[in-house]
Order: structure tokens, then C-alpha cells, then sequence
């Protein structure tokens, strides 16, 4: 039993991670397109983007999260 919840936790903290960089990644390419566009909008010069980042990586650590706890589910499911 020990044995499983450790290969729970670690596939939630794997997801997690890759969610982290991912939803990062996303943000930062989102503010870098914003700023890069011919036309700058006030919204683009008004934001955060530390802040903006920042939510990014929040996001992608629940959605990772909660695919990690998915794809447990489902597997629980196949077995039983």
C-alpha cells in the first residue's frame, strides 16, 4: 500500500512540475507576443508581468494536479 501512494504522490508532483513550466512558458510567450505587437494595447502595457507569469504557473499546477488525479482515477477503474 506504501508502495502506491508513492507512486500516487510522485505522479502528482511529476504532473504538477511539468504544469509549473508549461503554464510558465505559455504566459511568458503570451506577454512577449504581446509586446511584440504592431499595435500595443493598454491592457499589454498595463499589466504585471511577474504577476502574469505567476498566474500562468498557478493554473498549470492545478491542471496538472488534477490530470495526475484523473489518470489515477481512471486507471483504479480499468483494474477493478
Amino acid at each position: 500500500m506504501v508502495r502506491k501512494t508513492s507512486r500516487l504522490f510522485i505522479l502528482i508532483v511529476t504532473c504538477s512540475a511539468v504544469g509549473v513550466v508549461l503554464g510558465g512558458t505559455a504566459s511568458q510567450a503570451e506577454i512577449n507576443q504581446c509586446q511584440n505587437a504592431t499595435s500595443v494595447t493598454n491592457e499589454c502595457l498595463t499589466q504585471d508581468p511577474f504577476s502574469k507569469t505567476l498566474e500562468g504557473m498557478s493554473v498549470g499546477l492545478l491542471a496538472g494536479a488534477g490530470a495526475a488525479f484523473g489518470a489515477t482515477f481512471q486507471i483504479k477503474q480499468k483494474q477493478n
